[in-house]
């Protein structure tokens, strides 16, 4: 829906709600909340459809039942509003999360007050108390981390677990799987205080890439030394390997938010993000004049270009001023059309000659993501991963979140 309908949709919506007595409301979308600059004073505007979220999130629920399935909404839950995101999650039924830092859990417990929360980056140097008087639990990844929270623990008398990271072949973070063996005999302990021991998977988005196979057999022997504890070790794309991965919890994060878990295939997710930018000017450029800074694209043919008031100062790259057959594009009333030149901070240009003289005109909206273009087909035009596309989205857009 565009910026344009959603106006139209909440005037139906104030109407319906004036009407007498037993008149249903007729607004297919519904504000939740709002964030960020005015429409009139921005050249963007960026809606998160919170329903489809949820649905996403049900959908891999059902998928690996009876697992549980938490949600990752770490970097703001993906460019998507943590607050707004972890609150729609919990009311649909999610009782974990995982964040990266403490601090997006400070701000995720307030919408969340009952929710179990980990925090993925572990404990900072003499940061345990933190982790207790917010109510959150660590997930720890190295002896020394382990010795810092055990001796918080024993001295504060504190009971609020920790997950344990096991490293089964990213390098990244975690304990070795020797440091996991000798740390097993702890559960002989009732107060042991781990509640849940996790890895994750370096290719999960390559099925057939035999390190998959390797992860999966060995976080199998680590289970099999904290039998008993609940384990998690399934990414978005990790989950669709099968119920090898699934163990007692899943972590999606990108699906969640619209991106393809199974690249190649079909996306079994609904988008969740639409990003609009307003024409500000449509303009006349001669055959073999230039647009844009350094000249970079030369027009083949009398064109008309929309100028649209998003830029990289938005989050929309730079980068993404690709030439050729891998143009950017943007969806101007409901066609795409290529995005030309370099993009500038707060303006890109779109070559809309193919389209009919009226269209578009300024102040019109032009759709640069959304379900025409996903954030899965965007990305790849500014050499990017749909990752990047989502937690990149600037602060100068008009924010709706809408169910």
């Amino acid at each position: 829906m565009t910026v344009q309908e959603r106006t139209r949709a909440d005037e139906i919506q104030a109407a319906a709600g004036a009407a007498a007595p037993g008149t249903a409301p007729a607004a297919p979308s519904v504000p939740v909340s709002e964030a960020g600059p005015p429409v009139m004073e921005t050249g963007g505007v960026l809606t998160i459809d919170l329903a489809a979220l949820v649905a996403n999130w049900r959908d891999l629920a059902r998928r690996v039942m009876p697992a549980d399935c938490a949600a990752v909404v770490k970097a703001d839950a993906y460019g998507c509003g943590l607050v707004e995101v972890g609150g729609a999650l919990a009311r649909a039924g999610c009782k974990t999360f995982f964040v990266a830092h403490l601090t997006e859990a400070r701000t995720l417990r307030r919408a969340v007050p009952d929710a179990v929360i980990y925090v993925l980056n572990g404990i900072p140097p003499a940061g345990a108390a933190a982790f207790a008087d917010a109510r959150v639990r660590p997930v720890i990844g190295s002896m020394a981390e382990l010795v810092e929270w055990d001796a918080f623990c024993r001295v504060n008398a504190w009971t609020g677990g920790a997950a344990l990271h096991v490293d089964t072949g990213m390098n990244r973070l975690g304990l070795s799987l020797e440091d996991a063996a000798a740390l097993a005999p702890r559960l002989d302990a009732p107060d042991h205080g781990i509640a849940l021991v996790m890895s994750h998977l370096a290719c999960a988005d390559e099925p057939a890439h035999p390190l998959n196979e390797r992860q999966i057999q060995a976080f199998r022997e680590v289970r099999m030394l904290f039998r008993g504890v609940d384990a998690s070790l399934a990414n978005s794309s990790g989950l669709f390997l099968g119920p090898s991965t699934h163990c007692e919890m899943v972590r999606p994060g990108i699906a969640l938010y619209g991106g393809n878990p199974i690249p190649g295939s079909e996306n079994p997710m609904r988008p969740v993000v639409r990003l609009e930018a307003r024409v500000v000017q449509v303009r006349k450029v001669r055959r073999g004049e230039t647009v844009g800074y350094g000249a970079a694209w030369t027009a083949q043919r009398e064109s008309r270009i929309a100028i649209a008031a998003v830029g990289y100062g938005d989050g929309f790259l730079r980068a993404g001023a690709a030439l050729g057959q891998s143009q950017p594009q943007a969806v101007v009333v409901g066609k795409r059309c290529p995005i030309v030149g370099r993009i500038s901070m707060d303006l890109l240009a779109i070559d809309v000659t193919a389209l009919p003289e009226v269209s578009p005109r300024r102040g019109d909206w032009v759709t640069l993501l959304g379900e025409e273009f996903p954030v899965d087909a965007a990305a790849p035009f500014g050499g990017q991963i749909s990752y990047e596309v989502l937690t990149s989205l600037g602060r100068r857009y008009h924010r709706s979140w809408r169910s």
